[in-house]
């Protein structure tokens, strides 16, 4: 059995790398890694109906799709990952609570593999298997940004319909709150490699540049690609209101592969050119503030409503308001 304390911290290559270690290796491991700021979603659920669309990409965080089920996440450096792959027979949840306890933390397994610290969640687990090879990796909170976490995941207020797993929300602490002041992250990190290491009796191993070279090429065909983390979301619908100075305008569409479908526009705002060629202007688009915002730089959005600008407009179709 391998133990891999991963250093990376590009979250698209985190999860390739966890594809990689289950399909493309034959060993038990266990692996320790951390992810910058991103929102980590469940393989069925629907992106939009978890995040605060408008937050997340302002701020930049990447939404990537995993290849186990559960709900969404955020991540950031102050939260640590832990991963077992075909470790059969093992219940990695008691694996990881011994672990804890050995700080002299009372954690326990409740829900569906859930961690929890007086009463609190601090991991959270999924799992899936490929080729009768099993994966099964979870989250610890240890000092991460729990406002951040709360503003990503919020799911944005306007009418949201569509199929797909939404996350349940549930309190959380950060482990930090509980240990000897000074254990930094990286501390935390080493301690759970030397636990992990004698109890499950592993040997240390690094990746190859065979291994990197594997996890790049699953990278760029997959979790690097706005098709996998947005556009596998199933079809859903969206209604949108916004009083603007020259008028009320409401949009209806829906999105499906990460595309804008069948939008329709209403309202008591003024015009020059019919509405429905607007709308079929915007048919295809890619759902994203960015490409929306180009294709607006190509219409003249003046004459199909009077008084209101482009941005007016796409503030309207991709915003974390109604």
């Amino acid at each position: 059995m391998f133990l891999l304390t991963d250093p990376c911290t590009d979250p698209a290559w985190n999860l390739a790398a966890e594809e990689y270690l289950l399909t493309g290796r034959n060993e038990p491991f266990v692996r320790l890694w951390r992810n910058s700021d991103s929102v980590i979603i469940g393989r069925n659920q629907n992106a939009w109906a978890e995040i605060d669309a408008g937050y997340v990409e302002r701020e930049g965080i990447p939404l990537i799709r995993r290849l186990t089920g559960g709900g969404a996440v955020f991540h950031d450096l102050g939260n640590v990952n832990y991963s077992f792959f075909d470790l059969n027979g093992i219940r990695f949840t008691e694996v990881m609570a011994a672990a804890l306890k050995e700080l002299g933390l009372d954690v326990r397994s409740e829900g569906r593999n859930d961690l929890t610290l007086e009463g609190m969640k601090i991991s959270g687990t999924a799992a899936c298997e490929r080729g009768g090879r099993r994966l099964e990796h979870g989250t610890l909170l240890f000092d991460a940004s729990l406002d951040r976490l709360a503003a990503a995941l919020r799911p944005r207020p306007e009418k949201f319909e569509g199929k797909g797993v939404r996350s349940v929300r549930k309190r959380v602490a950060n482990l930090a709150e509980h240990l000897p002041a000074g254990m930094s992250v990286e501390g935390f990190m080493t301690f759970l490699a030397g636990y992990l290491a004698d109890a499950l009796d592993c040997e240390a191993y690094e990746l190859t540049g065979e291994d990197r070279a594997a996890i790049e090429e699953i990278k760029s065909q997959r979790y690097g690609l706005r098709q996998w983390n947005f556009g596998a979301s199933p079809a859903c619908s969206f209604q949108k209101v916004r009083k603007f100075p020259a008028g009320l305008v409401e949009a209806h569409f829906e999105v499906e592969k990460g595309c804008i479908r069948k939008l329709q526009v209403f309202g008591d705002y003024f015009f020059n050119r019919p509405t429905a060629e607007f709308c079929a202007l915007l048919e295809g688009c890619p759902y994203a503030h960015e490409e929306i915002a180009d294709r607006m730089e190509n219409i003249a959005v003046g004459e199909y409503f009077l008084g209101i600008t482009p941005e007016e407009m796409v503030s309207l179709l991709y915003s974390s308001r109604s």
